[in-house]
């Protein structure tokens, strides 16, 4: 009985140290997450890009999930893979101004989202409307996409 006692004493006391070590370390782990994307976190993209343009009277006229690419370090035998590129396309149509706030939205992201190409046309049928063709991508850690 009194061994019972002194482990669930030691194991108390370690818990409340292992609450504080973690503490200490979510300002690290926050700061170095906001590169990489989980699975979780790409699908949850996809989501917001509907959401953003349909918040700001956007439509979107195509959607493609690129193919994960490997980046690979090139200095290693035999090489290994780094971190995963996933790429996103899309097409948007709609009000200039409502696309910059779109993309504002999209910067605000806790999450890195580099824009790889834009490219943004006058919609001469439709005075004030333009269609944006994006190409943003995002990267995954390879223990998430292999």
């Amino acid at each position: 009985m009194n061994d019972n006692e002194n482990n669930i004493n030691k194991y108390s006391d370690r818990i409340v140290e292992l609450r504080e070590e973690v503490k200490n370390l979510e300002p690290e782990y926050n700061n170095n997450s906001k590169l990489f994307h989980s699975k979780k976190e790409v699908e949850d993209l996809y989501q917001n890009i509907i959401k953003f343009t349909s918040k700001n009277g956007l439509s979107i006229t195509n959607l493609n999930k690129g193919e994960v690419l490997a980046v690979l370090n090139q200095g290693t035998d035999p090489q290994e893979v780094i971190y995963y590129k996933i790429p996103v396309e899309y097409e948007i149509q709609g009000n200039f101004l409502s696309y910059l706030k779109f993309r504002r939205a999209l910067s605000k992201s806790n999450k890195v989202i580099n824009f790889d190409r834009e490219e943004i046309n006058n919609q001469e049928e439709i005075q004030g409307q333009i269609l944006s063709k994006l190409t943003i991508s995002v990267v995954g850690l390879p223990d998430e996409y292999n």
